[in-house]
């Protein structure tokens, strides 16, 4: 996934009845990742980011930089994702 410089996704939830989440692998560029309640976590080529479901997050590039990742979903029962 690519971000143009700015862009960023809404805040979001993967849910789980048991297990589920999110990983992002950061491949180029520069972002930020966010957890609600939490400082913004700045990503560059490298960055893993591990996220449980349940947890409300957001993603996407520096206003300065493209960005891109890789996203996937982990395995888990009655995943979705709001």
């Amino acid at each position: 996934m690519t971000f143009e410089p700015g862009c960023r996704n809404n805040w979001h939830i993967h849910h789980a009845k048991n297990g589920g989440g999110q990983v992002l692998i950061c491949t180029a560029g520069e972002g930020w990742y966010q957890e609600e309640g939490k400082e913004s976590v700045s990503l560059t080529p490298g960055t893993v980011i591990v996220i449980p479901s349940g947890v409300k997050h957001w993603h996407g590039a520096k206003k300065d930089s493209w960005f891109s990742h890789i996203a996937f979903e982990l395995p888990g029962e009655e995943c979705r994702n709001k």
